[in-house]
């Protein structure tokens, strides 16, 4: 098989679709490897050791899709790439199709094979191996963020969230604590803060309960728990997920209005539409607003800003199903690994992921109708 890397152009995306490593993995296996000029350089790796290990350096990104029969990113195509998607061709990425109606759209008309990152599960149905990695960067990042701005030159409320002696700390509520959630706790506590994270899953509370113990304090997520919770929060974290779904708004724009002036709104989710009403989507170079003296943080590629770590973790997670979809095929790679199925989002001009035909009300075909 031909597998594509055109380089991300959404942005400030510096992350890469392959490293050289998988490069080198993939002609091992057999396959033909074209990596877009300069793909890597923001993550670190130059032409000359994609080259070296095997890859074929091509100018133009049009050149990649084109020639390839399986491109692997790391972004959902812009609207700009969407001309460049080749008919019936795999596309191997982060998709987030149901806040991308042009994207959906574009990508039933040429029949392309959407496998999404983000709805890849383990074989047994468990877990979202592909989406983890990022997760734990999201979650990381977003108190590292969030802090920072806490400052006052950015708007914030002017507090040190770990707090001195003598000076009360800051207070982080996350709402979700799956992986995000969970990293966002990790890194929380181990600034200082106070912590409550909330979710509806108790198992989940209970196992957070379990690891961090009187560190945080675990909340059922209701809209009471939520409304009480943010009153005192100068940091709420949005972690929600339903994987391949549009993203619940468990905070309303009313929500704001209880919530202290210069506190910080960190929405992970805003690659699936949001967590937060008021939230949309900014970038590295200008991430923040303000709403109703509340600052909000929603960056859509928030790895992005360490995209040598990023990028390794993302390809560390990827690059075993991308070598059996190019030694197998997409459908012989569904039979060995039953993950890969719910990962399949577009198939021969079909919708086959219910929460993407849910979100844009079209029709939507069980994926194992198209694999039979």
């Amino acid at each position: 098989m031909i597998v594509g890397c055109p380089k991300e152009i959404m942005n400030s995306e510096n992350r890469v679709g392959l490293t050289p490593d998988n490069v080198a993995q993939y002609v091992a296996h057999g396959h033909k490897v074209l990596v877009q000029t300069k793909a890597g350089e923001a993550s670190g790796f130059s032409d000359a050791e994609y080259r070296k290990a095997g890859a074929k350096i091509v100018k133009t990104a049009r050149e990649v899709w084109s020639k390839a029969e399986m491109i692997q990113k790391v972004k959902e195509p812009i609207e700009s790439e969407y001309k460049l998607l080749k008919k019936e061709s795999i596309v191997y990425t982060y998709l987030h199709l149901a806040n991308h109606k042009g994207l959906t759209e574009a990508m039933l008309k040429k029949k392309v094979k959407g496998v999404a990152f983000e709805t890849i599960t383990n074989p047994d149905g468990t877990g979202r191996p592909c989406l983890w990695p990022m997760s734990q960067v999201a979650g990381l990042l977003s108190i590292q963020e969030g802090a920072k701005y806490l400052e006052r030159t950015y708007g914030g409320e002017g507090l040190l969230l770990h707090g001195v002696p003598g000076v009360k700390k800051g207070n982080v509520v996350i709402i979700g604590g799956g992986m995000a959630g969970t990293y966002a706790a990790k890194a929380a506590v181990g600034i200082g803060a106070n912590v409550t994270i909330m979710d509806v899953d108790l198992n989940r509370l209970a196992y957070l309960e379990d690891i961090f113990g009187d560190r945080v304090t675990t909340l059922y997520s209701s809209p009471g728990n939520i409304e009480n919770a943010i009153k005192d929060a100068d940091i709420v974290v949005g972690s929600v997920l339903i994987p391949g779904a549009k993203t619940p708004q468990l905070i309303r724009k009313k929500h704001l209005k209880l919530m202290k002036k210069g506190s910080v709104i960190v929405d992970i989710a805003i690659d699936q539409g949001g967590a937060i009403e008021t939230s949309h989507v900014t970038t590295h170079q200008d991430p923040i607003f303000i709403k109703d003296g509340i600052v909000h943080y929603c960056v859509g590629n928030m790895p992005g800003a360490v995209p040598y770590t990023s990028t390794m973790a993302l390809t560390n997670a990827t690059i075993r199903n991308g070598l059996l979809i190019a030694d197998k095929g997409l459908e012989g790679a569904c039979k060995i690994n039953p993950g890969l199925v719910p990962g399949i989002n577009t198939y021969d001009g079909k919708c086959v992921f219910k929460g993407v035909a849910d979100a844009f009300r079209i029709k939507y075909t069980p994926v194992e109708e198209v694999l039979n």
